[in-house]
């Protein structure tokens, strides 16, 4: 289950913390690292500083979207160091790591960290199913990014280790990708559109505060279902009473 859980940097400036990264995902069984955008690709310095992880810097998948990097995700984490203007649905390192491990046997996990100097941007920080945040000592909470990455890491494979005796246990809930989810919103946010319910001159955060709802309420690859049959439905009903009129 450890193979279904992947890493992702966003936007990291110093290739030797992407080495750093990679030594401590290795110490913890995790290979599967994941680059968005970096400034550089991983150089020697980066190779340096992984100390034996270069097997993990050689297959690290670089792309420049964030949304591609979680397309197939169910689980989606975002790591935070502070409170956001839309509170999200809080973890902290032991429960997120009891969660990945948990769904990582049906779908990939993602666990997002930000740029060294301002973390993930609130966008990004959209996307996720739930926020993380380490409870490090408020006079002095400076942890670096493969501080965090070793924290977290630690985390899941403590959790990983009690599950195998359970495998067999494995979760009977479905839910749906990141993919799967981005598309509901555009299907969303099409019908409200066309029942007026979203003006258009004043769109307002109407979109940012149903994302909040349904990342909240967290449907189910069924529940999903339903509810794009209920949108398609309002949409044909309201398209036949134009016609209509």
């Amino acid at each position: 289950m450890l193979e279904q859980i992947r890493i992702i940097l966003v936007g990291t400036t110093h290739t030797g913390n992407i080495g750093s990264v990679a030594r401590a995902m290795k110490t913890m069984g995790l290979s599967q690292l994941w680059l968005v955008a970096p400034k550089e690709a991983p150089d020697g310095q980066a190779y340096a500083l992984a100390a034996g992880a270069s097997d993990i810097l050689a297959k690290a998948k670089i792309v420049e979207r964030l949304e591609d990097a979680i397309a197939d995700c169910g689980l989606v984490v975002g790591t935070s160091a502070r409170s956001r203007t839309l509170p999200w649905p809080m973890l902290d390192p032991r429960s997120c790591a009891q969660k990945a491990v948990v769904e990582a046997k049906d779908k990939p996990v993602a666990i997002i960290f930000g740029r060294e100097n301002s973390g993930l941007s609130n966008e990004e920080l959209q996307l996720c199913n739930h926020h993380l945040c380490i409870a490090a000592n408020p006079e002095y909470s400076s942890l670096n990014l493969a501080m965090a990455v070793q924290i977290l890491t630690y985390e899941v494979r403590m959790a990983a280790l009690a599950e195998q005796p359970q495998v067999a246990a494995a979760s009977e809930v479905i839910y749906p990708s990141a993919e799967q989810m981005d598309k509901f919103y555009v299907h969303l946010e099409q019908t409200l559109n066309e029942t007026g319910f979203i003006i258009q001159q004043h769109p307002g955060i109407v979109m940012t505060k149903l994302r909040r709802l349904f990342t909240r309420a967290r449907p189910e690859d069924a529940e999903l279902n339903i509810l794009r049959g209920v949108l398609t439905s309002i949409q044909r009903k309201y398209k036949q009473s134009g016609s209509d009129n």
